[in-house]
């Protein structure tokens, strides 16, 4: 059998620098659980340790920081262990944003959308320890915002992922339906990734 992941690719994952609070890992496999149930779950963990990372999603300690490129093997086994598509990846991030505490406690918080602009920077830095988020444009009128992500680059999985987050997120201040686009990405040679968000 065909291992799902290739050894040269788990080398360069583990290459990318940085890391990534656990909490973030474990909501991905709250989502795999409430979608694929229990057995799902179980043959995620059964083919994560397969590739010599025995994980324990349930027991590992959520505040703690594991290497980015776990992330990147995580979502590459889920995408080909269950065939997810772009689709299933931001309603990943959806999921993500409204079961994580911290952002919950953030919203709460930070209930208006000038405070939510203000504090993006440091929401980032809450769960990596690499990138640097910004808005880059903010028009109420027209009613879209602009966030740029620089220095980060692991999968396009994870652009489909944040499109998802970030909207749920700004859905939840607004209280309003927000669409989300990646106008730029450096998997397509851009410098850095860019996400539009209208209302």
């Amino acid at each position: 059998m065909t291992q799902i992941l290739s050894p040269k690719e788990i080398e360069e994952f583990m290459k990318i620098k940085g890391e990534i609070r656990w909490s973030a890992i474990k909501t991905e496999a709250e989502f795999v659980l409430a979608k694929q149930g229990e057995d799902g779950l179980v043959k995620l963990e059964k083919t994560i340790a397969e590739l010599g990372y025995p994980l324990k999603y349930r027991k590992e300690r959520v505040m703690d920081f594991y290497p980015l490129g776990l992330e990147a093997i995580n979502l590459t086994v889920i995408e080909r262990l269950f065939n997810y598509t772009e689709k299933d990846f931001q309603e990943m991030g959806r999921f993500e944003a409204k079961a994580s505490l911290i952002i919950r406690l953030f919203i709460r918080y930070f209930v208006s959308i000038d405070n939510v602009i203000k504090e993006v920077p440091k929401m980032w830095r809450k769960n990596y320890t690499v990138g640097d988020l910004s808005v880059t444009d903010f028009n109420k009128e027209e009613k879209h915002i602009s966030v740029r992500l620089e220095n980060f680059s692991l999968t396009p999985i994870v652009c489909e992922n944040l499109k998802g987050f970030f909207s749920s997120i700004l859905q939840m201040v607004l209280g309003k339906k927000v669409t989300c686009e990646e106008t730029k990405c450096v998997h397509k040679n851009d410098e850095y990734h860019e996400f539009l968000l209208s209302w």
